[in-house]
């Protein structure tokens, strides 16, 4: 959460001093680029392939076995990343043509810019990846805290650039692209302590014939499309948002993305990162508790995400007005942006799924299964994008609002799939308890719908209102809605015990 609530408070600061012009659309696509990377190896594949395994050597008990794959994979993992970088970097012309592919072909400014910022800011793969490898670590080992907590040192480094350095120079999203390879290299060093206390700290050793390393690689090599199919679509609505006419498109989504990231991030990783180590031992010691932890993992995402969802939807212009529009940001980049919220929030509940329901296949070692799922609904991405962003564009110059929609709707079929399969399958089994549980959330659900409403509607618009007007009106939504959902919740029966393990 203080992660999140710092990346959100880094991202007031970008607008207030940066606006949505073209210098930062480059950055933010500029930083997209090492970001989707590390989402795959970090965050997305790598870890899903690396902890099943990892967790088969501590459940075998032999601390030499499990320091030995450990220092494999940190040097095979190390000198592949350091392989990458030094190509991309050199390569970066070539990478930013195909990534910002609209800038490449109509605006040279654009392109060269991002280009530059490209070369300062993709070492950050490197770094942050074997943060992350870091992390998936000390999450096997059941210290969450330390993984967690390490992205807001990114966001204390870049708020200090941003308000600090960014005023001195020239062009100020060298500041930040700057502030982007200091900030993994701190994040790094941060996490090798606690690796040395639990007697882990890696001593890189390149063997790409270790049986392990040959396991994980399998595993990592589906998973990595996969358990990152929402991310490519993202990614895709960038090279995409390149092609739009209007200078921010990018930053208007982005902005979005960073709202619809802030439960998902808190809430949808959190849970996927504290199931995922649990399924991997339930998967060999117990199916009935691998079933009854899926079905918890997903009573909660949704016990989260769909208010949250009705929030973002209902509450969008009144979160942006208060959040960015200050500075460079101008009310028509807050009506802009909350088109494309308004779209990403649509999707929520299946990004927060998605996260959970992939953790069930790569727990059982299972990468097959959401690779052909991960094309179907990438596909069907593709096909949604051409269906939603000329209409939205040519009737309401909102084509980059049809990006948004198109990666929602595309999130719901993933997400479909993959339930599907684990009950077909018969990894899981709903538990008893859903149609009460449904009831409980459609009422608390509705009850807060229809107190925001009319709430928001009582407050008026906040356009033109102060900030302390802004704050205080969002801050009386906010509390107005969750109350009236915990309430609801109570009243329809639903204690603090119902949302505890179920094993």
């Amino acid at each position: 959460m203080l992660s999140r609530v710092m990346g959100l408070v880094r991202d007031v600061l970008f607008a207030r001093f940066l606006g949505a012009e073209a210098a930062t659309d480059a950055f933010y696509v500029a930083f997209k680029i090492p970001n989707f990377l590390r989402r795959l190896f970090a965050e997305g594949a790598f870890a899903q392939a690396f902890v099943p395994v990892l967790s088969e050597y501590r459940e075998q008990g032999s601390l030499a076995a499990v320091r030995n794959f450990i220092d494999r994979i940190a040097g095979c993992l190390g000198s592949a990343l350091i392989l990458i970088t030094i190509v991309v970097v050199v390569a970066a012309p070539l990478v930013t043509a195909i990534f910002g592919a609209g800038f490449f072909l109509q605006n040279p400014e654009k392109y060269q810019l991002t280009t530059e910022l490209l070369r300062i800011t993709f070492p950050y793969l490197l770094l942050i990846s074997l943060t992350g490898f870091a992390g998936a670590i000390l999450n096997s080992y059941e210290q969450f805290a330390i993984p967690a907590i390490t992205p807001v040192l990114l966001n204390v480094v870049l708020i200090t650039a941003v308000v600090f350095v960014s005023p001195m120079m020239e062009q100020p999203v060298f500041a930040l692209a700057w502030g982007v390879l200091v900030a993994g290299c701190i994040q790094l060093l941060f996490q090798l302590p606690f690796l040395s206390r639990l007697g882990l700290l890696p001593h890189p050793k390149v063997d790409w014939q270790d049986p392990s390393v040959v396991k994980v690689l399998k595993l990592m090599a589906p998973a990595m499309f996969g358990v990152s199919v929402g991310q490519i679509n993202l990614l895709f609505d960038t090279i995409l948002a390149t092609f739009l006419p209007a200078d921010g498109s990018i930053t208007w989504l982005y902005f979005s993305d960073r709202l619809t990231e802030l439960p998902l991030g808190v809430f949808g990783v959190g849970i996927a990162t504290v199931v995922l180590p649990a399924l991997s031992r339930q998967h060999i010691s117990s199916r009935e508790k691998f079933s009854k932890t899926m079905d918890w993992a997903i009573r909660m995402i949704l016990l989260v995400a769909l208010p949250a969802a009705f929030a973002l939807i209902l509450l969008a212009k009144p979160i942006l007005y208060t959040l960015f529009q200050y500075g460079q940001y101008k009310p028509y980049d807050v009506l802009m942006s909350s088109a494309s919220l308004r779209a990403y929030a649509i999707g929520l509940v299946a990004f927060m799924l998605i996260k959970v329901l992939a953790s069930g296949f790569y727990s059982r070692q299972d990468t097959r299964t959401p690779v052909r799922i991960g094309i179907i609904a990438m596909v069907s991405n593709m096909g949604l994008n051409v269906l939603f962003v000329l209409p939205f564009h040519f009737l309401w110059q909102i084509g980059h609002a049809g990006l948004a929609l198109a990666t929602s709707a595309s999130a719901f079929i993933n997400a479909g799939l993959l339930l599907r399969a684990l009950i077909k399958t018969d990894a899981y089994q709903p538990l008893s308890g859903w149609m009460r549980f449904a009831c409980q959330s459609g009422a608390a659900n509705l009850a807060m719908v229809v107190v925001l409403f009319g709430l928001n509607y009582w407050l008026g618009d906040l356009a033109n209102a102060d900030v302390v007007t802004r704050v205080v009106s969002v801050t009386l939504l906010c509390v107005a809605g969750l109350s009236t959902y915990i309430v609801v919740l109570m009243l329809g029966g639903m204690r603090l015990r119902h949302l505890r393990p179920a094993v």
